[in-house]
């Protein structure tokens, strides 16, 4: 068969894998999870039922359930008693399976902060009028943590991600799941490139300087309730964040060409 052409005739076409039975039995998993509204903690048929409706081997149930508990929606145990529950799986399971899938394109922060300009505001206005005295205090504690001039590389390294942590409090109250969820994503996403490519290294005080001053003014309209005021506070605070890092970024890699043996 001459290369491009399908086994259907038409050149170019793509050629469609079969889907195994394996991740049939996933996706109708799936299916049932979203037309029955079925719930975590929610038992699965056992695998003699599986086998019945999907007239397949117990090694086929198997891989399935295997496949399922791997995504982290089911919980499997063996013995008497044993079975499968429906899980709810975590924020972290999900985020880290798309950093791992984003760690050999290399995303650099210029890349992060084209989305996160857009989500980071979006995620702030949804948390006005959410916020309770406990997450206060927490912004507050962030922000005391990060005031101090910091005295040792780890010190640089502790405020970086702590500034970070500090946007994790308004996607955690963020009724908007997806972008609660990407919000918490970036910041993730952000946070490796900080600790992986030690950017935290350059003595860049004015960057933190300019993080707290813009975390005290965005509590402040957080308190007030201003939604306009947050969500220009926090545009600002991402375009001013992305020219530091910018910059560190650059620092660090103008320091490991200069190291010897890196050319």
């Amino acid at each position: 068969m001459a290369e491009g052409r399908s086994a259907g005739g038409r050149r170019g076409a793509p050629t469609r894998r079969r889907p195994k039975l394996s991740e049939l039995i996933v996706e109708d998993v799936k299916r049932r999870i979203v037309t029955e509204q079925l719930k975590p903690g929610d038992r699965l048929p056992g695998e003699a039922e599986l086998i019945r409706l999907h007239g397949c081997s117990k090694g086929t149930v198997r891989e399935a359930l295997k496949g399922l508990e791997v995504e982290g929606l089911v919980v499997s145990r063996t013995g008497p008693g044993g079975g499968a529950w429906l899980a709810r799986p975590t924020h972290d399971h999900a985020s880290r399976a798309l950093r791992n899938f984003l760690q050999f394109r290399h995303p650099d922060g210029h890349q992060i902060y084209a989305l996160r300009k857009l989500i980071e505001p979006e995620v702030a206005v949804l948390a006005v009028g959410r916020l309770g005295p406990a997450d206060f205090e927490v912004l507050e504690a962030n922000i005391a943590l990060c005031a101090h001039e910091p005295v040792t590389e780890e010190e640089q390294r502790i405020q970086r991600i702590a500034e970070i942590d500090f946007h994790n409090v308004l996607a955690d109250v963020c009724p908007n799941p997806i972008f609660g969820f990407l919000g918490r994503f970036l910041n993730e996403l952000l946070r490796d490139v900080v600790v992986l490519k030690k950017v935290y290294l350059p003595e860049r005080r004015q960057f933190g300087l300019n993080n707290v001053d813009y975390h005290r003014r965005l509590i402040d309209a957080l308190r007030r309730e201003d939604a306009a005021e947050v969500r220009r506070l926090m545009l600002d605070h991402m375009c001013d964040a992305e020219d530091h890092l910018d910059a560190l970024e650059a620092e660090v890699a103008r320091r490991f060409l200069l190291e010897p043996g890196s050319g």
